[in-house]
């Protein structure tokens, strides 16, 4: 009776935590519905810009070192690897064309935005949160002033408008970086260097990495936003916040990434489909 009694108690368990998921993926849901409700008729007032330039600088200027870092070694540690394989094949010219479209596609993207997460992502979660554990939240709703207006719509809007501008910074650099190495330290020569990768590099290749990089702003700002609003009261629950922040916008950037992928690469090829057609 016992064993059937704890099986009985292990299951009601996980149906209490399935419905407890499901029930916080719905208030994320409307969470993120009415925020982005207020982000599209928001900034024609000059009210809301006032709101959204200080985010433009939180999110942009100030997260362009560790972009460009960031970038500069993606390239160099791309270049790192590919070198002995393409030596051992005398195809060291053509390194550009692997490493620039790993930057541009995949690896810049990605890790723009979970150093974004890291940086922008963390902090909306502690403001935030802090801000519902002091109860300044609350103190907004009395003075009759929409929280997901004044603090969550301009971050949202911030987060997803910089972060294509943030890839590109992530990107040249990183092209830079994979350039130095390969050519200076490795001794590829350089104009076949640029003359491979422009061969192999279409202008679909460059607009991928910042298309992405839309929705993993989105996905960024609307996770963070949501668990500082949504944080347990104390410094532990900010704390817990964001980290659960962090983890939660570090995995939806993968995600989106593979789906994000496949959908640009899906109309790629019915694009291309369509031209040999005609």
């Amino acid at each position: 009776m016992r064993l059937i009694s704890n099986m009985v108690a292990a299951i009601a368990g996980l149906g209490d935590g399935a419905v407890a998921r499901l029930e916080e993926f719905g208030d994320f849901c409307r969470f993120s519905g009415q925020s982005w409700g207020w982000a599209m008729v928001g900034p024609p007032r000059w009210r809301a810009f006032r709101l959204l330039f200080p985010q433009f600088y939180a999110v942009a200027t100030q997260s362009i070192p560790v972009v460009i870092v960031t970038g500069v070694f993606v390239g160099a540690v791309l270049a790192v690897q590919a070198q002995e394989q393409f030596k051992a094949i005398n195809l060291e010219s053509r390194m550009g064309t692997v490493v620039i479209l790993s930057v541009l596609r995949e690896l810049g993207p990605v890790l723009a935005g979970v150093m974004l997460a890291g940086r922008v992502g963390g902090a909306f979660t502690a403001e935030l949160g802090t801000m519902r554990v002091t109860e300044q939240i609350d103190a907004l709703r009395v003075m009759g002033a929409d929280p997901l207006r004044v603090l969550v719509a301009p971050r949202m809007l911030a987060c997803s408008l910089m972060m294509p501008v943030l890839v590109l910074y992530a990107s040249f650099m990183g092209i830079l970086g994979g350039y130095f190495v390969s050519v200076y330290v490795y001794g590829v020569n350089g104009p076949e260097f640029w003359r491979y990768a422009a061969t192999g590099i279409r202008l679909f290749d460059i607009f991928q990495g910042p298309i992405k990089s839309v929705f993993f702003g989105a996905a960024i700002s609307m996770i963070c936003c949501f668990k500082g609003f949504r944080c347990s009261a104390g410094a532990a629950g900010v704390g817990r916040a964001c980290t659960e922040a962090f983890v939660a916008s570090c995995m939806a950037i993968l995600a989106m990434d593979f789906f994000v992928g496949i959908f640009l690469n899906s109309l790629d090829a019915f694009f291309n489909g369509l031209r040999s057609s005609i």
